[in-house]
């Protein structure tokens, strides 16, 4: 099911951009909450004769599940790749440095 304009304006967003390829977490939270304010405009507005097709529901149900799931791994990542280079950064202090060890 499309969203029409009217269903967009009235929750202040455009309906052809409902996310985007942001990487901040307050960005995707923001495109979390339209999905879900257009998701929640859709249902409340449909036509009670016709009503929307359950398949076609599910199906954007799992798409926000998808999106969800890769933006918990997209943050994992990150963090990931900021302790990587955070111990990077501490091996390269010992680079050619001398020790002395002990031994029995």
């Amino acid at each position: 099911m499309q969203v029409t304009n009217s269903y967009a304006s009235q929750l202040g967003a455009d309906s052809t951009s409902t996310a985007s390829n942001s990487t901040s977490s307050s960005g995707n939270l923001a495109n979390e909450n339209v999905f879900l304010q257009l998701l929640v405009a859709q249902i409340k507005n449909q036509n009670p004769l016709e009503p929307q097709d359950s398949s076609a529901f599910m199906g954007q149900l799992a798409q926000f599940s998808q999106l969800e799931q890769l933006t918990q791994i997209n943050d994992q990542l990150t963090e990931l790749n900021t302790t990587a280079t955070a111990s990077a950064t501490a091996a390269d202090s010992y680079t050619g440095s001398d020790s002395t060890t002990t031994g029995n």
